[in-house]
């Protein structure tokens, strides 16, 4: 197969493979549909799970703040009713018993058992005192501890302050008589200033009853009986707790609890944060007393009662979605399964193929219609690419061969009269080593006709070119190759290294009194190339370096270069694109340095055959 057929035959190839590339990074219409359909489903059944959720978390709370709600007034009953009944016993003792009683005849000991034995499930003691703190009667142990005052007990202090009201104390440990049992039991006091009457002489007294905490500590324990967390717990006006399920806990530190604040709440239900955590409270006050019952019930108690409805709630999305999925699919195979056999009959398609009726059969009115106008496009499009092809080949050979038909012959001229010069001045052996240079020079410079040569190519036709100058000006500048070996077996366009030696040695270092410096550097970073030649001459003025490259500005020094530095990046930019070119930086006085950027694309002679026809490969250009 010859070069042209072999051309003829990659090229096509190349740009059907590089399409596909570029295709298979698009969505097809039935993923977009499946895709689409689906997210829109999902954000739609999410939305409606989050919304049901929502709904039912805010009933779900409610019900179980209205229960608890119930439940602590419920327990505020009970509690009202117990406490109630003791009243009645301190009531029914004052009333019908000592206010009938002269304590200088009589005295109230078979009264007080009879009640204290009617109601001992609930009672510790009853007993009655004078106002400076003597012992009257007490049931069922009627002997008092040797050296205690009652006066100072808080009890007794609490009911001479507050002589119209019943007084209930807080939870303490009973320590009055002396109990032969020597048992200590917990109890709270009620106590009340009474009448007493002595020989006839009115004087004041107290009652004092004292209730069994165990009773209260028991219809509590009830009200505390559920597992989801929420508790509740009784204290008096002043926050002091009467009773905790954490009673322990709360005295040995371990544990928290917001009374001095809940203890001001009103009645009803309130949200608060305690130790940063939100909960919800529930204050309901207990009568005569001042107690208040709260229950607490802590985020933590909704999110356990809500745990099996999202379980459920998840199952059923998931369900559903797997359900909307498997529909939205066979909807989008229905819709985009005749779209995909067009839209693969094209791709497979090569370039000499068209669109056969076969390719979309089976589809809509809209989908055969749109299959026989592709059909009749292609014919005609691949009539016009083949022209435009054709056209757009011969405009880029003809802008290279113009810019590369621009270098200019001095440097021949004056070669070749130093050879002559040499010659007659029999210098054959500088005469001969300056022919073989040119001669080199020439041959890679020729190339066959090849515009795309290896770097190593290149740089042999710079060596040469500088090899000659040197020889030309006598060793008045030296000139160093430092060359990466691993970018020279990359692709580069030919003649473009020479071009900016010529400027280097005429506008930099050709006419310098001191010994002048020519470098060139050659590294890959990434995947680019990149060539530097750095002279240490005369430099260039920022206002000819800013418009250096600028194809439009009046380049009159072009008798210095043969191909210029503007032909140099017009060449770059139209092989590989134009993000590559010179970079040009200078300073006056120390230097200047152009760098060559080119892609780093691999040498070989199908990757030089497709950039010779502007065929630029990216998987040619290492990463």
């Amino acid at each position: 197969m010859s070069t042209k057929q072999k051309k003829k035959h990659h090229t096509p190839a190349l740009i059907r493979k590089m399409n596909e590339k570029l295709n298979g990074l698009q969505p097809s219409i039935r993923a977009l549909i499946l895709t689409s359909f689906s997210v829109v489903a999902a954000a739609s059944v999410m939305f409606l799970g989050i919304v049901l959720f929502q709904q039912f978390a805010d009933r779900s709370r409610s019900m179980m703040t209205d229960s608890t709600e119930r439940l602590t007034e419920q327990a505020v009953i009970n509690m009202e009713k117990y406490l109630t009944s003791m009243r009645r016993i301190s009531d029914t003792l004052y009333y019908t018993v000592i206010k009938d009683k002269d304590f200088g005849t009589d005295n109230v000991s078979d009264e007080m058992t009879i009640l204290y034995e009617a109601n001992q499930d609930d009672l510790t003691s009853i007993a009655l005192y004078t106002e400076d703190g003597k012992l009257i009667s007490a049931s069922p142990v009627a002997i008092a501890k040797d050296g205690l005052d009652v006066t100072r007990e808080s009890w007794f202090t609490s009911a001479n302050s507050q002589v119209e009201n019943l007084h209930f104390s807080t939870p303490h440990v009973q320590n009055l008589f002396d109990d032969p049992s020597y048992s200590y039991n917990w109890v709270i006091s009620l106590s009340r200033v009474v009448e007493l009457t002595t020989d006839g002489v009115p004087t004041e007294g107290v009652l004092l009853v004292d209730m069994n905490y165990s009773t209260i500590e028991q219809m509590l324990d009830e009200v505390n009986s559920s597992t989801n967390g929420q508790y509740s717990y009784l204290c008096d006006s002043e926050g002091k707790i009467i009773y905790h399920p954490r009673q322990m806990q709360i005295s040995s530190g371990l544990y928290e609890e917001n009374n001095l604040n809940e203890a001001l709440l009103d009645d009803g239900v309130h949200e608060e944060k305690f130790n940063g955590s939100s909960r919800v409270v529930i204050v309901d006050t207990i009568s005569y007393t001042g107690w208040k019952l709260i229950s607490v019930i802590p985020s933590e108690s909704f999110s356990l009662s809500l745990t099996s409805m999202r379980f459920y709630l998840v199952l059923l999305i998931t369900v559903l979605m797997l359900a909307i999925i498997l529909v939205n699919r066979l909807v989008a195979d229905r819709i985009a399964g005749p779209l995909t056999r067009l839209d693969e009959a094209i791709h497979q398609n090569g370039p000499g193929d068209s669109i056969t009726p076969a390719d979309y059969e089976g589809g809509s009115s809209e989908v055969q219609h749109l299959g026989r106008t592709l059909e009749e496009y292609q014919e005609k499009n691949q009539k016009l690419m083949k022209d435009i092809v054709v056209e757009q080949e011969e405009k880029r050979k003809s802008e290279l061969d113009a810019l590369q038909s621009q270098i200019n012959p001095h440097f021949l001229y004056n070669t070749l009269d130093s050879i002559v010069w040499m010659i007659e001045s029999a210098q054959y052996k500088e005469a001969v080593f300056m022919i073989t240079e040119l001669a080199s020079l020439f041959r890679v410079s020729l190339s066959k006709g090849r515009t795309i040569i290896p770097i190593c190519d290149e740089l042999k036709h710079a060596r040469n070119y500088m090899n000659i100058q040197m020889v030309r000006f006598k060793n008045s500048f030296t000139c160093t190759f430092d060359v990466d070996p691993e970018v020279e077996q990359y692709c580069t366009v030919k003649l473009i290294i020479q071009p900016i030696l010529e400027n280097a040695v005429y506008y930099g270092v050709k006419n310098m009194d001191e010994d002048g410096k020519i470098t060139v550097h050659g590294f890959r970073r990434d995947s680019d190339i990149f060539i530097s030649v750095e002279d240490n001459g005369f430099g260039i003025p920022k206002e000819d370096l800013d418009t250096l490259l600028d194809e439009n500005r009046d380049h009159t020094r072009s008798h210095g270069s043969g191909v210029g530095l503007i032909n140099v990046h017009k060449r770059i930019q139209l092989r590989f694109g134009p993000e590559y070119g010179l970079k040009i930086e200078s300073e006056l006085d120390q230097g200047t340095t152009v760098t060559v950027h080119l892609p780093a694309i691999l040498y070989s002679e199908e990757t030089r055959t497709l950039l010779e026809h502007g065929k630029k490969q990216d998987e040619d250009h290492e990463a």
